[in-house]
């Protein structure tokens, strides 16, 4: 290995280590006191409660485990959005769990928190996913209820996509494993199957305190919602549980004997591992952003036996394009390229700059994947599209639009991977949030923003300069330079990996390493879902 390698890997693994080092504080929910807690009140936490119930052994990955990180610090904060969603195996049959966290304002719904949610519902519905709540949650949480409470895309939205899922025939279980309050008592009645745990579990419109403030009856929360009340008196939940492990076993066996549905068909041969090591992935991201490195040898670490088939490779190289296996699910690549490569002309193409002929070229890949049903992984590493009079003139917003259109319109899912920079209408192009990838992680190399810092306070410090300017201001080289870094500083906070992730512009920051594992588990859920709808780009202009 040589020395830059070595510089890459060294500031790649510092980064890793970082991110896990937030992540186990995180785990911790709202403390390790509140957790000891839940204990004495003979309940698992709401992470202890999943491994329970996942099978031993398998492989889970974790949806939004940054949601909210660094938010809502004058309300204590919200670790995780303070719920706790995963897509793991339960008696083999892969599964998307939402356990609310009581550890983290007695698991009291924050904005972000509606947003998680609505977001494991969106899986479940694209995916045809079963979806399993473990329910412990005070409701939304007062202070802040103008954000969570009335909007199309806040609580109330949660109940709507109980009934869509119903219609569509999404199995959908619900434990209520602690409190289940007010609006949030219809999301496990509004499941296929409810159960309730003895003594822990509750459930009512309004508590004990409210009815007596109400209409004068004094009452206690048990007997006014219990499980024995609501599985002997008022039917409105199905099993009545001991406790946690017994609610999370029954889980486990209604899963052991539900039926198997058509899935989309995509196809899969026995996976084979990279033959290039996937660990000399961490020497290869450059640890500056303005070095160049071959996207292909990233390509090699990740697809299956390091076998790509690529497409068009002497035209449109600024983007590569091709077809590989991941874990033995058939795939299409669409990857920016980083190193500056020559186009068909001679000229000369910048690394992570998408080109007309590169856009071109990835639109007519889309449609092919399309036309043969195999599933697309995007790797993102975008400036954005070429600018200046030459791209104007050659059409390059008529070649953007296509490969947007393209992607847009596809009907397979598409999976995309933030490596670095996510800048732009590349952003948009190379299958951003907005396009509905089925899952969208990033790296901890990840930024996502309209432009980089260096550029964007470029452009917001001449508009200020020229604004005190015009106020008889006199502006000192030394003064342009404050205000530089003082909007660049403030510009580079908004584009970290950890920005998006706790607003969910990404899904997860992940290990490279966990890469292969995340798409391969993404296209057996998405393979749960068969495609009922025709291929087709709408109007794109020649």
């Amino acid at each position: 290995m040589d020395l830059v390698f070595n510089k890459n890997e060294d500031k790649m693994n510092l980064l890793i280590s970082a991110m896990e080092q937030k992540l186990a504080k995180i785990y911790l929910g709202g403390g390790k006191s509140r957790i000891d807690k839940q204990h004495e009140q003979g309940k698992l936490s709401a992470r202890e409660r999943i491994d329970f119930l996942v099978d031993k052994n398998s492989r889970t990955i974790e949806v939004g485990a940054f949601a909210g990180d660094d938010m809502y610090k004058e309300h204590g904060g919200c670790p995780a959005g303070g719920v706790v969603v995963v897509i793991g195996y339960v008696s083999g049959r892969q599964c998307i769990i939402v356990a609310n966290d009581a550890t983290v304002k007695a698991g009291a719904w924050f904005p972000i928190t509606g947003k998680k949610s609505l977001r494991a519902q969106e899986i479940a519905m694209e995916n045809r996913l079963p979806i399993i709540y473990l329910v412990d949650s005070a409701g939304v949480y007062l202070p802040m209820q103008d954000e969570i409470f009335p909007d199309k895309e806040h609580f109330g939205r949660i109940f709507r996509n109980n009934a869509i899922m119903s219609g569509m025939g999404i199995l959908q279980i619900a434990a209520v494993m602690g409190s289940c309050v007010a609006g949030g008592a219809y999301l496990p009645i509004m499941s296929d199957e409810a159960m309730i745990v003895d003594k822990t579990g509750s459930i009512f419109l309004a508590g004990s305190y409210l009815v007596k403030a109400a209409i004068g009856e004094t009452i206690d929360n048990e007997t006014l919602g219990g499980a024995t009340t609501h599985c002997e008196i008022s039917g409105v939940t199905d099993y009545k549980c001991k406790d946690d492990k017994d609610a999370l076993t029954r889980i486990r066996n209604i899963m052991s004997k539900v039926g198997h549905f058509d899935n989309a068909g995509f196809n899969r041969i026995e996976a084979k591992a990279p033959v290039k090591d996937p660990k000399e992935i961490i020497g290869i991201i450059p640890a500056a952003r303005d070095q160049q490195y071959d996207m292909h040898e990233v390509i090699a670490r990740l697809v299956d036996d390091s076998d790509f088939e690529e497409y068009k490779d002497s035209y449109g190289q600024s983007i590569i394009c091709g077809l590989a296996r991941i874990e033995g699910w058939s795939v299409g690549i669409v990857a920016n390229q980083r190193k500056v490569v020559k186009s068909k002309k001679g000229e000369m193409q910048f690394g992570g700059v998408i080109y007309s002929d590169s856009a071109e070229k990835s639109a007519r890949f889309i449609m092919n994947c399309n036309q043969k049903k195999i599933p697309l992984v995007f790797l993102q590493d975008v400036t954005g599209f070429m600018v200046g009079s030459r791209s104007e003139h050659g059409g390059i917003i008529k070649d953007g639009a296509k490969m947007v259109n393209a992607m847009s319109n596809s009907v397979v899912p598409k999976f995309t991977v933030v490596i670095g920079n996510s800048y732009g209408a590349g952003n948009y192009a190379m299958c951003g949030k907005a396009y509905d990838p089925r899952l969208i992680v990033g790296w901890p190399t990840a930024q996502i923003a309209v432009m980089g810092g260096a550029q964007a306070a470029k452009v917001l410090g001449q508009i200020e300069v020229a604004s005190l300017k015009a106020k008889g201001e006199v502006i000192t080289p030394e003064r342009e330079a404050e205000l530089f870094n003082k909007m660049k500083e403030r510009y580079d906070s908004q584009t970290t990996p950890y920005y998006a992730a706790a607003r969910l512009w990404v899904d997860a920051i992940i290990n490279p390493l966990d890469t292969r594992k995340w798409i391969s588990m993404g296209i057996e859920m998405a393979n749960l879902s068969p495609i009922t709808k025709a291929y087709n780009v709408g109007v794109i202009q020649t």
